[in-house]
């Protein structure tokens, strides 16, 4: 069986750094994306099993972007974890209305972000 793809949509580069390396050791393949729009673009392209989508993103924010991946027939399943820097009230819930699988919150454990990675995408 080959490894499940995730794309990491992510405009920090120390965020998308803590993630490949919490995933070096799983079977998991990582893709990244910088902005919404790239975002969009490989999800379409690359069919990733799961994608971690940062709400606050540069172009197309994470929200939009989860609305179009939704609209999509391609996309409208794939499991996808919304991120965000700011426990702003509300966010938790435009994230879930625009369709995402789960949601969490900056500052969070990666072995957090990993258990809930495995439950919505099991390894091999």
């Amino acid at each position: 069986m080959s490894a499940k793809t995730i794309l990491y949509v992510e405009d920090n580069e120390l965020n998308r750094k803590m993630v490949r390396h919490l995933l070096r050791a799983t079977s998991y393949r990582l893709i990244e994306a910088p902005d919404g729009e790239i975002g969009v673009t490989m999800a379409r392209e690359q069919q990733p099993d799961l994608i971690l989508m940062d709400v606050q993103l540069p172009k197309v924010s994470g929200i939009e972007a989860t609305r179009q991946l939704r609209a999509e027939p391609s996309t409208a399943d794939t499991p996808i974890i919304a991120i965000t820097s700011f426990a702003l009230s509300g966010d938790e819930q435009r994230a879930k209305e625009a369709g995402a699988s789960a949601y969490l919150a900056k500052p969070y454990s990666p072995f957090v972000l990993l258990d809930l990675i495995r439950k919505l995408a099991p390894e091999g």
